[in-house]
């Protein structure tokens, strides 16, 4: 036994050790985001609602049956058959029926609640695919959020190492007596104001795992991690294509196109079934009941017998022609054709809304392209303007001020490529989101 508790105690700690370590990829994140999402459990539990608002209307085509049974005892005074006589006695009366009804024409209500269920259906997928592609971008936001913050806490670290070095330069040509010991200063506060920006740099990354471990509903924040990896700027065509060109074909893609699309036929099917309301229905019925009688008074037949000689069978056809019902049935119709109208509008407001997204998707990310290329060139020159400020420092042809400054520059040109590259990788996403590309496609 001891060894068996050995053994599991190291097994749990391995796992322990296995799930701490754990760098989540940008497609596990996502794959697991979909599977436990709050909104998208309820969104299935929707659907599981609807299927059953289906099968309610493949029901109402089947013929509903009852059955029913009744029993009475009656004590007291009570007519003798035979003699004629009234005589205290006890009797029972036991009475039992069964009941078939067939809807044979109803106005099509039936037919048209099938289709409305189905299309209803459709809709819920619509609308759980809609809740998984926001949720999809949300997780690649947060996962881009975190490697910004790594790559700057990088450029911060690697910024601050110079720095030192520099110091420490400084700080030798302080003593042999070619710099004043004000450059050294200087140097030093400004090492000091980038440990304060490293220590805000961990916090952000901090904040920024805390928030991606959250939208996975993951508990153990202190121990979350992503892969890392070389996230280049993913090669694509996308932007080949004009706005107009992505827009069009987003109104292919697009569930919440899809989802006001189907609203509108939801919406006709309903005025059919209010339509059918006003139609004449006709149904068939059958119906068989039997009598059985116990009583002190007059001999009666076995139980079987009596079933057998007291039954009585009734069928026939009732049709039901509606005339006045409070306007209830009109009023339906009418509202039906108003939801109608009030669908299409949606769908036009949906339509110009993602016209509108688009286009601003398409400048975001033409300018996030621009403000990288421009990053770029300008960190290279200021890592020329910079080098070329060493050599003065250091030859005393430049005074401390002057060359933090140059240096300060370079470390803003360093930030500025990390923050636009990102911007331009999250923005180059969602663009391809809404051409319907894979958002996890970018490694």
């Amino acid at each position: 036994m001891k060894k068996v508790y050995i053994i599991i105690v190291l097994l749990a700690g391995f796992t322990t050790f296995a799930t701490a370590q754990k760098k989540w990829t940008l497609k596990e994140c996502v794959d697991y985001a979909l599977e436990n999402n709050i909104a998208i459990k309820q969104a299935q539990l929707d659907r599981q609602n609807t299927e059953l608002d289906k099968s309610d209307a493949v029901g109402s085509f089947l013929p509903t049956a009852n059955i029913s049974a009744r029993h009475s005892w009656s004590i007291g005074l009570g007519q003798n058959p035979l003699t004629g006589q009234i005589q205290t006695a006890t009797q029972q009366n036991s009475n039992g029926s069964i009941n078939v009804n067939v809807d044979i024409y109803n106005g099509l209500q039936n037919v048209n609640r099938l289709h409305r269920a189905n299309l209803a259906l459709l809709a819920n997928q619509y609308q759980l695919d809609d809740i998984k592609d926001n949720t999809s971008l949300q997780v690649v936001q947060s996962f881009l959020q975190i490697l910004f913050n790594k790559e700057s806490l990088k450029v911060l670290k690697a910024q601050y190492e110079v720095t030192m070095n520099e110091l420490n330069r400084t700080n030798e040509l302080v003593k042999e007596g070619v710099v004043p010991r004000g450059d050294a200063l200087e140097i030093e506060a400004n090492a000091a104001t980038q440990e304060q920006q490293i220590v805000n740099a961990e916090n952000n990354l901090r904040l920024s795992k805390i928030s991606l471990a959250q939208l996975l509903l993951l508990n153990d924040y202190e121990t979350f991690d992503i892969a890392e990896g070389d996230y280049m700027i993913p090669s694509t065509t996308i932007m080949n294509n004009t706005p107009r060109q992505i827009f069009e074909k987003s109104l292919e893609v697009r569930n919440d196109v899809k989802i006001s699309q189907t609203n509108i036929e939801l919406a006709e099917y309903d005025l059919k079934i209010a339509k059918g309301t006003l139609l004449p229905s006709l149904s068939g019925f059958y119906g068989f009941s039997t009598t059985v009688f116990d009583s002190e008074l007059f001999p009666t037949n076995p139980f079987f017998v009596q079933v057998s000689d007291n039954k009585t069978h009734s069928f026939g056809l009732q049709l039901s022609i509606p005339i006045l019902n409070g306007f209830r049935s009109r009023n339906s119709v009418r509202r039906s054709r108003i939801n109608i109208e009030r669908a299409k509008f949606n769908l036009e407001q949906t339509k110009i809304d993602l016209e509108a997204t688009v286009n601003q998707a398409y400048n975001d990310t033409k300018g996030a392209l621009k403000a990288y290329e421009a990053a770029e060139k300008t960190l290279v020159a200021r890592r020329e303007a910079h080098k070329y400020s060493t050599e003065r420092f250091n030859e005393g042809m430049m005074n401390s001020f002057d060359f933090s400054q140059s240096k300060q520059r370079l470390e803003a040109a360093e930030s500025d490529v990390v923050r636009t590259k990102y911007d331009y990788i999250f923005r180059l996403k969602i663009l391809e989101f809404y051409f319907g590309l894979p958002l996890t496609d970018f490694k």
